[in-house]
């Protein structure tokens, strides 16, 4: 089965794509050319980066934001802001102070101040994609979602966020008993602080609870969500990628890809080439050995770096229509 013939699309239904991996194997060049050319293919197309360390806009050479934007046709891009996100929240909070009783302004205050400390905190960047993620998941407006990832270790919180939100919700239901009447003037912001009483509040709570149970289905359906690895034939990639498939597949996503990126090409009369290609085979081999279950392709390593949408397209059918990659002459390469 050709690489490309693993893609699944869904009529009416959002497929989800994420591509992950070590620091520095090639993340964002993978997802923004899979997503360049999943938008040539006809797909509407939304590209999103949830690593705080934002290069999906340098890697398209396109400015890019915190809210979805068309790149080209069928192609929408966003780079989630944690920061700004917590921002509009506050913005939020304050026009709320500024229309409240005296009484309520005590909660409010203490609420400023704990999303202060939230938006400084370790995961603030993945509490936002996981919002981006139901907003997306929820409307069905894009044929795919393509996800460039953060770092394994923030990638993997970022996928656990439904068993923690689904066990959030429970404990807000207390939180808001507790409030009593400060929960009145949080409503507009957090719609489960609503007043014990109100019927609302249930049926806002049971429509969060929906919502993250949709996305734990979603997450571990093979036929709408999958997961592609990007390694470089590394050791330290391969062994750090390794425990992340575990990791993943006890989440119940499903690893379909290994993407092997940097992979050098033997050049005659180049000692130094023909060694790392020598050294890259052996490892090639190792990656065969540790993920027999996926499909396994291969991208040759560039002579220049790979940006700008020409370079990324090119890279894209490569990697998905077998293109021949003929950058690299077999010629003598003088060191």
């Amino acid at each position: 089965m050709a690489f490309k013939d693993y893609f699944k699309f869904n009529k009416d239904k959002t497929t989800f794509i994420f591509v992950g991996g070590k620091g520095g194997v090639g993340k964002t060049s993978i997802s923004s050319a899979t997503a360049l050319w999943l938008a040539e293919q006809g797909k509407k197309t939304l590209v999103v980066s949830t690593d705080p360390a934002h290069s999906l806009s340098d890697s398209l050479e396109v400015p890019i934001g915190h809210y979805p934007r068309e790149i080209k046709t069928n192609l929408f891009a966003v780079e989630i802001d944690p920061d700004e996100a917590m921002a509009e929240k506050q913005n939020a909070l304050e026009a709320q102070k500024n229309s409240s009783s005296p009484d309520a302004l005590g909660g409010l205050d203490f609420l400023s101040d704990q999303m202060d400390l939230a938006s400084s905190s370790p995961g603030a960047d993945e509490v936002a994609a996981f919002e981006v993620f139901l907003s997306v998941m929820t409307s069905n407006e894009f044929d795919v979602v393509v996800f460039d990832t953060a770092p394994t270790g923030h990638t993997l919180r970022l996928l656990s966020f439904p068993e923690v939100m689904d066990s959030w919700v429970g404990k807000a239901m207390i939180a808001k008993a507790k409030l009593g009447s400060v929960a009145n003037s949080l409503k507009n912001i957090m719609p489960f602080m609503d007043a014990v009483d109100n019927p609302q509040t249930a049926e806002d709570l049971k429509r969060t609870k929906e919502q993250i149970d949709e996305a734990k289905k979603v997450l571990s359906d093979p036929d709408r969500t999958t997961f592609k690895m990007v390694v470089i034939p590394e050791e330290m990639s391969i062994y750090e990628s390794e425990r992340a498939l575990e990791a993943l597949e006890k989440n119940d996503m499903v690893v379909d890809s290994v993407i092997v990126n940097q992979v050098m090409p033997d050049i005659c009369d180049c000692d130094f080439c023909h060694s790392r290609h020598k050294l890259q085979q052996k490892r090639l081999a190792l990656i065969s050995q540790k993920f027999p279950n996926q499909k396994i392709a291969e991208v040759p390593l560039f002579k220049d770096e790979v940006k700008g949408q020409e370079k990324l397209l090119n890279l894209a059918h490569i990697l998905y229509e077998d293109k021949d990659n003929d950058e690299v002459a077999q010629e003598a390469i003088q060191l």
